[in-house]
């Protein structure tokens, strides 16, 4: 049977399931609904997610293969591993997440536009507010130039984006979570869609229906207690 694009009705918690997703484009389930937090934590709940540029209506995902990596199974280089020996950077988790969202919705070099509209990061923050949306910071000399952020799922990290204005930044904040993650039982971390920047840190995509079987193993299941409390991280050397 041929998948069509389903419009979403007004309960919150409702969703086609992810195998009626389009094929082409890859991943594009259902339209419609809004950015309230029950709605998006279903979304997550089921292996969904939103993403839409500012000119479109909302739109819901769940890509055939999804980028996933196992917590604390990062890889760091040899170039990472000289410089967190050496780091000249402040790391924290949940000091400033209003900060990175803003930092992530900063159109690229590349791009004219941002998908983080300014919705989406009223919808993220107040997630972050209900203690479902949490960040990574990464300051040098008092200035952040690097983090990112994501939704938390049981022991699942769903990251949404990272950002970087100096070289390596982002890396570090990806490998900060990882330690921080894994220390308080998390146990997957989801990045949505392999890029070469995510593959060079040993992200790898997953079948959707094997992340689904993940997930559904993983997200009632809770993280150790204050691992979103706001505090400073200090990298482990030991690799």
């Amino acid at each position: 049977m041929k998948n069509y694009l389903i419009t979403l009705n007004q309960d919150p918690t409702h969703f086609p399931n992810v195998n009626r997703a389009l094929i082409s484009p890859d991943g594009l389930l259902a339209i419609g609904g809004d950015l309230s937090p029950l709605r998006i934590i279903s979304a997550y709940q089921q292996g969904i997610f939103p993403w839409y540029s500012a000119n479109d209506p909302l739109l819901w995902w769940s890509p055939t293969n999804r980028a996933t990596i196992r917590a604390g199974n990062v890889h760091i280089s040899k170039s990472m591993r000289r410089l967190i020996k050496n780091n000249p950077y402040t790391i924290s988790v949940n000091k400033h997440f209003d900060k990175v969202i803003h930092a992530c919705a900063k159109p690229r070099a590349a791009q004219n536009e941002t998908w983080i509209t300014k919705e989406i990061s009223q919808a993220y923050i107040r997630l972050h507010q209900l203690g479902w949306a949490h960040s990574i910071e990464v300051f040098y000399l008092g200035k952040l130039v690097g983090g990112l952020y994501g939704i938390v799922i049981g022991q699942i990290f769903c990251g949404e984006s990272m950002f970087s204005v100096m070289p390596n930044s982002s890396k570090l904040a990806f490998i900060a979570l990882h330690q921080h993650f894994q220390s308080y039982n998390g146990q997957l971390i989801d990045c949505q869609i392999l890029t070469t920047h995510l593959e060079s840190l040993g992200v790898k995509e997953t079948p959707r229906a094997d992340f689904i079987k993940q997930l559904n193993l993983y997200n009632k299941k809770p993280l150790k207690s204050d691992c979103w409390q706001a505090q400073e991280l200090i990298l482990s050397t030991v690799f």
